[in-house]
């Protein structure tokens, strides 16, 4: 039936165009065209979807590619803006250690931490100086914000620092009001540092705790390690337990200075 609609069609057409649309061909032309509108329809109807579904095949290609590329863009994009925070902190971190204004005496050389801690039963950072540049077990090293920790191994071009955080590491302090002298040490599985302080000692938050510098204590007096984050007193203790937040996020430094290195065209 369709065919022969549109075979009709066709002809009737060729009809027209040869009468110039005139006269007996003109009136079964237009009665064809009115027969054959419905059938046209019906069909457009059936053929659209078909089309907008070969447009979408057919651009599918063009929309991954277009997707992908939008996702290489934001990734760039994301790492472009970390790697600005990244050189920024940097830049801040080398201004504090020219500018270090705690240790006023003490000579030293910067170096760059390239390692973190291997498990969770040290904290340990790995800097890219060793003995080469003068750096030997024991030394303190600091930030621009105060003490992070010391030297406990070296090779030539690579030292180890133990993290003041480190349950097995411990540094001789003095409360900067209260005068209180008593070491800190740190505590498994917190950022904190923890001492016990004479029940008769003025000890309040957010006072400020440095090395003592007093026998034995290996790191120089002076260098600032935290503030206190709490006191408490314990019913029927004999002392108060004290905790001390770090001054930085001990390990998250980029750049420390190892103090008593041999700086570069000097002595140590």
């Amino acid at each position: 039936m369709l065919v022969l609609l549109l075979l009709t069609s066709i002809t009737l057409i060729t009809l027209d165009t040869r009468s110039n649309g005139g006269g007996t061909t003109s009136t079964a032309r237009n009665a064809a065209r009115d027969a054959i509108s419905p059938v046209q329809d019906a069909v457009g109807d059936v053929l659209d979807p078909i089309d907008d579904w070969f447009d979408g095949v057919t651009r599918s290609g063009d929309l991954k590619n277009e997707n992908a590329r939008l996702r290489r863009d934001l990734v760039e994009a994301v790492a472009s803006a970390a790697a600005g925070r990244g050189a920024l902190r940097e830049n801040r971190e080398l201004k504090e250690l020219a500018g270090l204004t705690y240790a006023p005496g003490l000579t030293g050389v910067d170096a760059q931490v390239v390692t973190a801690s291997p498990s969770n039963f040290s904290e340990t950072v790995g800097i890219d100086k060793g003995t080469d540049a003068g750096v030997i077990v024991g030394m303190s090293v600091v930030t621009g914000d105060g003490l992070v920790g010391r030297v406990t191994s070296t090779s030539r071009r690579r030292a180890t620092v133990l993290l003041l955080t480190d349950p097995k590491s411990g540094v001789s302090v003095r409360f900067e009001d209260s005068g209180a002298l008593e070491v800190a040490s740190g505590r498994n599985g917190s950022k904190l540092l923890a001492l016990d302080v004479p029940l008769d000692a003025k000890v309040r938050r957010g006072e400020l705790v440095l090395t003592s510098g007093a026998d034995p204590s290996i790191f120089p007096g002076g260098l600032p390690v935290g503030t206190v984050v709490s006191v408490r007193s314990p019913a029927g203790a004999l002392s108060q337990t004290v905790l001390v937040q770090p001054l930085l996020e001990v390990g998250h430094a980029t750049f420390v200075r190892v103090l008593g290195a041999a700086v570069e065209g000097g002595s140590r």
